[in-house]
């Protein structure tokens, strides 16, 4: 990156967000985001992940500065050398899941994940569920609150809330993670190889409802999710040498 960096700036419609992003403008202009160089985005984890899905088609790397709460995948927020920061920052390159959902009518949704795909109940009842890894069946009945597939890059949102394990970001891997499952109650979840396509089942889902959610995308309803990683697609996230997201990774994971 030079002096002439263009930024395009995202910001989340809280004041400190959207003070920030007024802030930066000033200090460095604007470009429309077709033609800036790199994205900037102002707000949590979640504005970041709006940001991703709201410009994929874009092939811009994206930095991203805290304005929210949690921010692991952001760096601090500074309005001072954001130029010389993005020109030293060091990138990471993350793949989204693809989810195909087909619901009870037949219909079917296709949406990305760039954290997790979810499987909720939607009623009293708890939710049955089988799986399935590439063509075949691991497990013919979990019953559950839930079950969700994680990226490396979304293994410590969601997932470690439900506890499940934290993947390294070269990993290569996906995590299966049980929502306070019942059955079989020991039953902690899986690792498989990135490449795998996951298939669940919903059982008896007129009377045990279940609905699917990509990110923030959901679908209710659902009778059978298939799931895997989308290799065509990438984005680029920068972050502040010091603010590496591989060593923040893995030092989570000692955390006690």
């Amino acid at each position: 990156m030079t002096g002439a960096t263009r930024f395009a700036f995202f910001a989340s419609d809280t004041d400190g967000a959207i003070e920030a992003a007024e802030n930066l403008r000033e200090l460095y202009g604007e470009s429309g985001p077709e033609d800036a160089d790199v994205f900037v985005v102002l707000g949590g984890d979640g504005t970041m992940l709006e940001t991703l899905h709201k410009t994929i088609d874009l092939d811009k790397p994206v930095y991203g500065m805290n304005r929210g709460s949690v921010g692991f995948l952001l760096n601090p927020y500074r309005k001072e050398g954001l130029t010389d920061r993005v020109a030293r920052s060091e990138s990471v390159t993350i793949h989204p899941l693809r989810m195909k959902a087909t619901a009870l009518d037949g219909t079917i949704h296709e949406a990305l994940a760039f954290n997790e795909v979810s499987l909720f109940r939607e009623s009293r009842y708890a939710a049955k569920i089988s799986i399935t890894v590439d063509d075949v069946e691991r497990l013919e009945e979990l019953v559950c609150d839930g079950v969700l597939v994680s990226t490396p890059a979304g293994s410590t949102a969601y997932n470690l809330s439900a506890h499940g394990p934290i993947l390294p970001l070269k990993a290569e891997l996906l995590a299966i993670t049980p929502i306070s499952a019942f059955r079989p109650r020991r039953w902690r979840g899986a690792l498989l190889p990135g490449n795998s396509t996951i298939r669940f089942k919903a059982a008896s889902p007129e009377k045990r409802p279940v609905s699917a959610a990509a990110d923030f995308i959901e679908v209710r309803d659902i009778a059978e999710v298939a799931i895997h990683e989308s290799r065509s697609i990438s984005r680029t996230l920068l972050f502040d040498p010091d603010h590496n997201l591989e060593e923040r990774i893995l030092k989570e994971q000692f955390l006690v």
